[in-house]
């Protein structure tokens, strides 16, 4: 039986939860670059990251504050270390009205795997979008599916020229939910059988 594969997301349907603000850095200014945590390569910033709570709620284990960028409580981020430890990097995080440990998890892997014929529909920028640097990028991926012949090794990537998903393996998947982790979501992408 080949790998699964599960695109993790916040579970935006949590009645009560907690909606994260803007992060930004220790003087309370947002980040210039927030985009770096979420590109599927090593990312660098040099103190803690504050995130204010936007939308006060129950703490989740696992959610996006803009951008989708994961933000995981330290027990979450301890399955990723377990299982994925060359595949994630970690950044303290300090939530307003918590004493918590939480952290930004950065995917530091990008793979070239999504295959367009399984996936329900791809579109591509092209010269006419008027956006030259992303010609060629997907512009939609609907119902995507992965070819695990591409994968290699990574259990934790984001597509390439795909960032908005963050894929894990259903190693990870199954940790998380042994864990009782809060806020995850997961949708299958694997391929077709």
């Amino acid at each position: 039986m080949s790998q699964r594969y599960f695109d993790l997301s916040d579970d935006v349907y949590l009645e009560g939860r907690w909606e994260l603000g803007h992060p930004q850095d220790a003087q309370g200014t947002e980040l210039m670059d927030p985009w770096q945590f979420r590109m599927g390569k090593p990312a660098y910033w040099p103190g803690r990251v504050r995130i204010p709570v936007e939308i006060p709620g129950t703490a989740l284990d696992y959610s996006h504050a803009p951008f989708s960028n994961p933000v995981i409580h330290a027990r979450v981020a301890a399955v990723f270390e377990r299982l994925a430890p060359a595949d994630v990097q970690f950044f303290p995080v300090d939530i307003e009205g918590q004493t918590d440990e939480f952290l930004i998890m950065n995917a530091v892997r990008r793979v070239n795997c999504i295959d367009d014929d399984a996936s329900e529909q791809v579109c591509y920028w092209k010269p006419e979008n008027g956006l030259p640097e992303k010609v060629g990028t997907y512009s939609i991926v609907w119902g995507m599916r992965l070819d695990a012949s591409r994968i290699g090794s990574p259990k934790v990537f984001r597509p390439l020229h795909w960032e908005v998903s963050l894929i894990i393996s259903e190693d990870i998947k199954l940790a998380l939910e042994h864990l009782g982790a809060t806020g995850v979501w997961f949708k299958d992408v694997s391929p077709l059988r």
